[in-house]
């Protein structure tokens, strides 16, 4: 059975039309038809399920039969990563991955060395992409949230918005502070943000930023990693430590 994120489709009694994109996802791409099982979840975890009544040419009809309660939270904190904007798509493995691996929210900023900067119209339409990939990698994930995701400015500018237990600053400069001293001072936080800089890495001025917002600069061993990879690192490695993984 296939699973959906209903997104602005409303549950009406015991019935939904659903329109737009997911429309368009269930009936076009995926060509679902009449009688065709679905399951639904709607922005607060409840699963509905039903069949599909009615295929029209702009909106189809489930007929919801059951419905439970949501599932329980991902156990663990809640992680944020702060990403440097990236160059090409690296962006979209890490935002697919990262919901894979139960991150809560990815802020992208404008780092001083990130190749691409996002401004006005530019923004709005890759943020619509960039929640189309979380929502579809939450859905084959089978999460029952789906991780928010924003860009920001600068890197001061988002860093302002941290009010985590745990902040952590990813950075080769650091060669003494490794995870596993970090983790001893901190045995069950309940949110954790991460700041991970574009290729090239962060400006001086940057780390110095980081630091005032009350991040621990942190290495992860003598090996450099690509942005694309470090993300994920580290959101396993919290993972591993502290949420769901074991």
């Amino acid at each position: 059975m296939r699973s959906f994120f209903l997104g602005d489709n409303v549950l009406c009694e015991e019935s939904v039309t659903v329109t737009g994109e997911l429309y368009r996802h269930m009936a076009r791409v995926l060509r679902l038809k009449q009688g065709s099982e679905v399951e639904l979840v709607d922005d607060a975890g409840q699963r509905h399920r039903g069949v599909i009544e009615e295929v029209g040419a702009k909106s189809l009809t489930v007929r919801v039969s059951a419905t439970s309660a949501p599932e329980a939270e991902d156990e663990g904190p809640r992680i944020t990563l702060y990403q440097g904007l990236p160059k090409g798509e690296k962006l979209d493995l890490i935002l697919q991955k990262c919901t894979e691996l139960g991150v809560a929210e990815v802020v992208t900023f404008d780092a001083a060395r990130s190749i691409v900067k996002l401004r006005g119209e530019k923004s709005a339409a890759k943020l619509g992409r960039y929640e189309k990939i979380v929502q579809e990698a939450a859905r084959q994930s089978g999460r029952s949230s789906i991780p928010k995701v924003a860009i920001g400015g600068t890197l001061q500018s988002v860093l302002k918005e941290s009010r985590h237990a745990v902040k952590l600053l990813l950075w080769e400069g650091e060669q003494k502070m490794t995870l596993r001293e970090t983790f001893q001072g901190h045995p069950s936080p309940e949110s954790i943000a991460v700041v991970v800089g574009p290729e090239g890495g962060l400006s001086p001025e940057e780390v110095e930023q980081a630091l005032a917002a009350g991040f621990t600069p942190v290495t992860l061993g003598k090996r450099i990693l690509r942005t694309e990879t470090a993300g994920l690192a580290i959101v396993s490695i919290l993972q591993f430590q502290w949420g769901d993984i074991r």
